[in-house]
């Protein structure tokens, strides 16, 4: 796992109780190990009761498809459906053009590697609107937490280095410590309509990064 390193905005404050403050932060980087699949399917016809049926269809081939590539169903939900009516404006005056109905759904999965092959599935028994990918991970915290650990390390070395600088003596137990920041923030890779693909389509995951800030008061 690489680690990268902001240097975060750096805070000193002396004041006549005898207290040093400073800020401490700390960046990981660590691969996803989990991705949330958005994708569906669109139709439109001028008889609402075609397309919700075409739609109906539609969605249920790409449903099954997804479970024969190993997507179980508890992983599989919708998460949006909707039948609106399409119009044209032309010279002002809107004009009824037809029904479009629209179902989408979730899908995630474990396996990282196998995202390109699930989207080209998908495609091929007839999803046509795929509108991003999700990556997060499993297990945030336990990469947050050494991020909290490194952040407040950082934060001490600060002190003691203002301290050896100034001539005093630091108490190297904080007298208080302030956590600044929140867990990692899931990425999210966007896509757009997609049409039939005859090559595995490829997905690059990247890292997600994790960073952990506080804020600690130290006694001289």
């Amino acid at each position: 796992m690489n680690q990268e390193y902001n240097a975060p905005e750096r805070e000193y404050y002396r004041n006549d109780d005898h207290t040093l403050k400073v800020s401490g932060s700390e960046t990981l980087s660590a691969a996803p190990d989990q991705a949330t699949i958005t994708l569906g399917v669109i139709t439109e016809d001028k008889d609402p009761q075609k397309a919700q049926q075409a739609n109906s269809q539609a969605i249920a081939n790409v449903i099954a498809s997804l479970k024969s590539a190993g997507i179980p169903e508890e992983q599989l939900k919708t998460s949006d459906y909707r039948i609106d009516p399409q119009y044209d404006y032309i010279d002002g005056k809107e004009l009824f053009k037809n029904y479009k109905v629209q179902h989408i759904i979730q899908a995630q999965t474990s396996d990282i590697e196998k995202i390109g092959s699930i989207i080209d599935t998908a495609v091929r028994s007839g999803a046509n609107s795929i509108t991003s990918i999700r990556f997060s991970l499993s297990n945030p915290d336990a990469y947050y937490n050494q991020a909290l650990s490194l952040a407040l390390k950082n934060a001490y070395e600060k002190a003691l280095s203002m301290a050896r600088t100034l001539g005093i003596s630091l108490n190297p137990v904080p007298n208080k410590v302030e956590e600044l920041s929140e867990t990692a923030t899931p990425m999210l890779y966007q896509t757009s309509t997609f049409s039939k693909m005859a090559t595995t389509t490829p997905i690059q995951p990247g890292e997600l990064n994790i960073t952990a800030s506080v804020r600690v008061e130290y006694t001289y």
